[in-house]
């Protein structure tokens, strides 16, 4: 099943961590853009990971049920179907869910793994993000704690967040707070591992400055050191073993360099959703404007069915998500790395 088993998707992880790469996680929200996303990978030769935000699946349910976990669970159900034609890994993961929406969200998603396991299949998600970065971080880790707790029965990764992403995703705006909240502390990431170590397996979205959406270069000041400094912490007291799983989120936009380096200090996976909603939106806009009378019904016409068939401009959508998607395997190092067959 190209949808990794929780033990395929531990040693995506652990191959990783190993070999100096990282996977692309990228927001889906439609049949659509998953069938972008697989093409991508495969044509890639790389593993990755597909993700649903709440707001993606609040869209995917449709706008007139507008449930947030109802959507994740069809994205998911339909990834795990058409991923059976490919002959790469992919980990299914859901984006930032914050604090007040854990019931709404987050435990419907462990309730439908849990169904899932009952009926000798694997849960429905690989892994979960919990953001609890939004609250004091003993707040957070006192969360984090417990919803790992209930992860780590279902074989199921908790991603976790201290330090706070600039910008703003699916309504979660943070864009006005103090530069100093968006780079996490050495502190902070001993505090994390030595609160959540030893419950079960966790990846950590630690802060170095990052943004999401879209930026001219040279506005997001990014700072990779921070990773490396507080991995040689806690390395430093605990040994090479207590290396973290890390995640960079609002990697899209940012320096092959910054990227790079981010490798080198554990990062094993990153988001990218701003340019791949735009290397899908483009061709769509470009085959609008030279198909105008054609997709409009102008001054009595009846238009041309060939070119306003939303089938013929989603496709050049999910062409150039492809594209862009692959890109980002190239950038990460994951391409013709794929574990798949060999775990």
């Amino acid at each position: 099943m190209p949808v990794a088993t929780p033990e395929q998707y531990a040693a995506m992880l652990d191959a990783a961590q190993e070999g100096g790469y990282a996977y692309p996680a990228i927001n889906i929200t439609s049949l659509t853009t998953i069938n972008g996303a697989l093409k991508a990978f495969a044509e890639a030769g790389s593993d990755g990971i597909i993700q649903v935000s709440t707001g993606g699946g609040s869209f995917a349910s449709g706008t007139a049920v507008a449930d947030e976990a109802f959507g994740a669970i069809v994205l998911a159900e339909a990834t795990h179907l058409l991923a059976e034609k490919y002959d790469i890994l992919v980990g299914l993961h859901t984006d930032h869910c914050h604090p007040q929406k854990v019931d709404s969200f987050l435990r419907p998603l462990l309730d439908a793994s849990r169904k899932r396991i009952a009926e000798g299949k694997g849960p429905l998600f690989n892994s979960h993000m919990f953001d609890g970065s939004v609250v004091e971080l003993d707040e957070n880790l006192e969360i984090s704690k417990d919803l790992l707790k209930e992860c780590a029965e279902l074989d199921i990764i908790l991603e976790i967040e201290a330090g706070c992403v600039g910008g703003e995703e699916d309504g979660h705006d943070t864009s006005g707070l103090p530069a100093e909240k968006l780079y996490t502390s050495p502190e902070d990431m001993m505090q994390v591992y030595e609160t959540l170590n030893g419950i079960g397996r966790f990846m950590f979205a630690a802060t170095f400055g990052n943004v999401h959406g879209a930026y001219k270069p040279g506005s997001v000041k990014l700072k990779p050191t921070i990773l490396r400094d507080g991995q040689k912490v806690v390395t430093d007291k605990y040994g090479a073993e207590a290396e973290m799983d890390l995640v960079f989120h609002g990697g899209s936009g940012s320096s092959l360099e910054d990227i790079r380096e981010t490798l080198d200090y554990g990062v094993v996976k990153m988001n990218i959703d701003t340019d791949t909603q735009y290397a899908f939106t483009r061709p769509i806009v470009t085959h609008m404007c030279e198909n105008i009378e054609g997709v409009l019904k102008i001054d009595g016409e009846v238009g041309n069915k060939k070119v306003y068939d939303p089938r013929g401009y989603l496709k050049k959508g999910e062409q150039g998500l492809c594209d862009r998607l692959k890109e980002a395997c190239d950038d990460l190092l994951s391409s013709g790395k794929s574990v798949y067959g060999k775990v």
